[in-house]
């Protein structure tokens, strides 16, 4: 889907990847990672959206977080590193469909035996910096 400018429709792509983000923080107690990981994706994917949303092009809704945050770099130099960080969520599991989906994984390996144990405590500090950053860039939400 094509998004176009629009500050009030980036203020609510961010309240939603803040919603999802506490959600996130909430399921840390209930020892399902691969839930947590999933809650952390998609406030990551909303979270870049917003931001996104701040400048003046058009831009497609991300099917996966790297090339938006490349994007984002590109046209708001602050933001470097933005994909190496997005990057390395990724590499601690951050996905919105290996987390959910068993097709994902060599059988008979199911997503909630896929991600035991992936420091969601860490994980959840490092998404809260990019979405600290996509706050605060100069064509913030």
């Amino acid at each position: 889907t094509a998004l176009t400018l629009s500050i009030p429709e980036a203020q609510w792509w961010l309240r939603e990847a803040e919603s999802d983000l506490q959600a996130a923080h909430n399921g840390i107690w209930c020892c399902c990672p691969n839930w947590v990981l999933f809650k952390v994706h998609q406030a990551l994917e909303k979270a870049l959206v917003a931001a996104a949303l701040c400048h003046d092009d058009t831009f497609q809704a991300p099917v996966e977080l790297v090339r938006p945050a490349q994007w984002l770099e590109a046209v708001e130099p602050k933001l470097r590193v933005l994909a190496e960080e997005v990057e390395a969520l990724r590499g601690c599991g951050v996905d919105g469909k290996a987390t959910q989906h068993p097709g994902y994984h060599p059988f008979p390996i199911t997503p909630s035996r896929a991600f035991i144990s992936v420091g969601e405590e860490e994980v959840l500090k490092g998404v809260q910096g990019v979405l600290g950053r996509l706050q605060n860039h100069p064509g913030r939400v």
